[in-house]
């Protein structure tokens, strides 16, 4: 079996980043998260240290298992939405490699099922 920490890690960093950028540009944050991102921000590290998937997968947002509870996955599918556009202005690098493994996904899961 895979060691997964290294990806759990990048998962929980990137989804962070997309919180923090969130907060600060929809909550006037500077520096801290306000409750309720910061509420939010913990939540996705925890479902991240116990997803059963991450050896088989790139990252949450290309899951098909939606381990989210409903309230909390509208909120970080709105994170997402506002984020995501976003981030290759705030964390080009981490924006670019994010793409490049989800195209690497896709080929690959498209390969499994044409196989």
């Amino acid at each position: 079996m895979k060691d997964t920490t290294g990806k759990r890690e990048k998962e929980k960093k990137l989804v962070s980043q997309m919180i923090s950028l969130y907060c600060k540009k929809k909550h006037g944050r500077k520096s801290e998260l306000c409750d309720e991102c910061a509420k939010l921000d913990a939540y996705a590290r925890q479902r991240s240290d116990k997803c059963p998937f991450m050896e088989t997968k790139t990252f949450c947002s290309n899951c098909k298992v939606h381990c989210y509870q409903p309230d909390m996955r509208d909120k970080i599918c709105r994170v997402m939405r506002f984020s995501g556009p976003r981030m290759i202005f705030y964390h080009p690098m981490t924006a670019i490699r994010h793409l490049i493994e989800t195209k690497k996904e896709k080929k690959r899961l498209e390969e499994e099922y044409d196989a």
